[in-house]
């Protein structure tokens, strides 16, 4: 049983509290140490008395050379080195393997929320799975643990601790002759499994989350034991043991001879009693002492873990919580801060008074800043040209997010700005430039729509677009590029200027308009009108035309053709007419299309 001691060691009053530890005997390092001490101690006072009483002078001065000799080399030995490395190994895996060590708490927990049924099936389907995993847990002891080995040392044993059946241990036997190789401590996972298949078979466990649920903590217990199994079967190499043994025996059998006192030697006193080397040997030799009794933590040792309270633990628990627990809970009644939500504080005792409890604080509550050093600064390495200084004086303060693209596009391209700027400095990518990209893409087409006349369409959004470069849908307006003339309160934009736009403002007249779908008569507009053909020859014309912008035989005449066909002359009246109606009818059509679509995609 490990030995605690952590109840005396609570508090630190006075000299100090382990103090009061060098009194114990179990557990201690006297217990472990005293052995060696004497026998050391033994052979050290052996050649004491050769020297002194059996040597003659010729065999003393020999002596005091092999113990000058000694003396000298004993310290390279790396002693301090190799024994604090390897102990702190054995540490570190001493407290892992009790970390790993199962428990069948959550398993029952699991077991007696998911399986249902108050009927004895149900009660013996909960049951049963719990023993199966005690079960296993146990068997996983009996082959890394001493004590639990010589309590159950063989299957009748189980069945007699009624960890196991008559019908389930004949399964084992069989199984054991087939593969004698193996351990056979997984079996009972196996069956438990099986057990929740058939539950949820038979509608004890509600959906397949609860069975998925169970078997993943079965597999973890699983794991479990056979991690325990892997650190019994694989140990701290052999070779890092032995040397540390070497190490620590024979530098204490050089200090036999070399801590011997000799006449002549640095120290004219005689000590008859090696104090400081004792202490030596009590410190390393106890080190070493603590590295045997942690190496394996499930034998016999004081400080061993108490696996045979486990084993009684877990069996006595699992029941209670699957069996006797299972479905009940105490009558729901109204907690004493109902009126209150939540209690102020909780009442103390006269013998807790002294201790009671402050709010904790923050290790920067005290640091208080004074308004004058709370003013924000711009780094000095910001640049601020006179675009974005206009941008942080308007009362527009909106950033435009731009795409996952655009910031693949932008990342060899460095902005001189720091991440302290406002918000208003980063408007290179707001609307403003969405206005500018959309205008400036058919520049040539724009020309020459603006020196034509004004007129006015109507927008998708409800709105009239006008020539001039302004749209308006239903309360707001909205400036498109001028190249004429520079209005007031606009921004300057590379050569471009453009009026600010009110954006909530235009969020708002359009937040009521009909949604309106492109069609294809959006797109290609009305069907032109037929037009008078020119014909070279005379021919006979069936009295259907060939399309629908075409003329029909109603609108012209063969005659009519002949007549105004002017052959050889450089002018034609007509045709002239004609074709150059067509023309300024296909350029406003193809105008009209053009706003439409800056329209639609400003609306959008």
């Amino acid at each position: 049983m490990t030995v605690t001691y952590t109840g005396e060691v609570a508090t630190c009053r006075g000299l100090g509290c382990f103090l009061k530890l060098l009194r114990r005997w179990r557990g201690s390092i006297y217990k472990l140490v005293w052995i060696d001490l004497f026998l050391f101690l033994f052979t050290y006072y052996c050649f004491s008395a050769i020297y002194r009483f059996v040597l003659d002078e010729e065999a003393k001065k020999i002596f005091s050379e092999i113990v000058n000799y000694c003396k000298d080399y004993s310290d390279l030995i790396p002693l301090s080195f190799v024994l604090g490395f390897y102990v702190s190994i054995v540490m570190t895996r001493w407290w892992s393997q009790y970390t790993t060590i199962p428990w069948p708490d959550t398993i029952a927990v699991f077991v007696s929320a998911t399986i249902h049924g108050q009927d004895e099936r149900g009660r013996v389907m909960r049951r049963t799975i719990m023993r199966y995993v005690c079960l296993c847990i146990t068997m996983m002891f009996t082959m890394i643990s001493p004590r639990v080995k010589k309590r159950f040392p063989t299957l009748d044993h189980f069945v007699e601790a009624g960890l196991l059946q008559l019908n389930e241990k004949d399964i084992i036997q069989d199984l054991n002759v087939k593969f004698p190789k193996y351990s056979k401590h997984w079996m009972p996972i196996v069956w438990a499994s099986s057990i929740i298949t058939r539950a949820r078979k038979e509608g004890r466990i509600r959906d397949d989350f609860a069975v998925k649920t169970i078997i993943d903590e079965l597999n973890k217990l699983r794991g479990q034991c056979g991690l325990l199994l892997s650190y019994d079967t694989i140990s701290v190499p052999l070779v890092y043991t032995q040397v540390v043994t070497l190490a620590v025996y024979t530098y204490f059998f050089t200090t036999l001879m070399g801590h011997q006192w000799v006449e002549g030697g640095p120290y004219k006193f005689d000590l008859y009693f090696p104090v400081f080397t004792t202490l030596q040997f009590f410190f390393y030799m106890g080190w070493l002492k603590v590295a045997e009794s942690l190496i394996n933590p499930f034998g016999d040792d004081d400080d061993d873990f108490e696996v045979n309270w486990m084993v009684d633990r877990n069996l006595q628990v699992s029941y209670l919580i699957v069996d006797e627990m299972h479905h009940t809970h105490p009558e729901l009644v109204r907690d004493q801060y109902w009126d209150e939500v939540f209690p102020q504080e909780l009442p103390y005792t006269l013998a807790s008074e002294p201790f009671r409890g402050h709010v904790p604080l923050p290790s920067t509550a005290n640091i208080a800043v004074m308004p004058q050093a709370a003013e924000v600064v711009i780094p000095p390495g910001v640049k601020v040209d006179d675009m974005q200084s206009i941008d942080m004086n308007s009362a527009i303060m909106f950033t435009a997010k731009p795409s996952s693209a655009y910031l693949r596009r932008g990342i060899s391209q460095t902005s001189n700005t720091g991440t302290s700027v406002p918000d208003s400095i980063s408007r290179v990518n707001s609307v403003t430039n969405i206005l500018k990209k959309l205008f400036t893409r058919e520049e040539s087409r724009d020309s020459r729509i603006e020196k034509e006349s004004p007129m006015e369409l109507s927008s998708p959004t409800g709105g009239l677009l006008q020539s001039h470069g302004k749209m308006t849908s239903g309360g707001s307006t909205i400036s498109l590029p001028s190249q004429s003339k520079t209005q007031p309160n606009t921004m300057r934009i590379t050569d471009q200027v453009i009026e600010e736009v009110d954006e909530q403002l235009t969020i708002t007249s359009h937040k009521n308009a009909n949604e309106s779908r492109p069609t294809v008569m959006n797109i290609f507009g009305q069907p032109s009108e037929p037009i008078s053909v020119p014909q070279t020859k005379n021919r006979n014309m069936s009295n259907r035309g060939f399309s629908h912008s075409a003329p029909s035989e109603s609108q012209v005449s063969p005659n009519d053709a002949l007549d105004n066909i002017s052959i050889g002359s450089t002018t034609d009246d007509s045709d002239s007419d004609e074709f150059a109606k067509l023309k300024a009818e296909r350029q406003e059509q193809m105008r009209s299309r053009m706003i439409l679509n800056l329209a639609r995609s400003h609306s959008s």
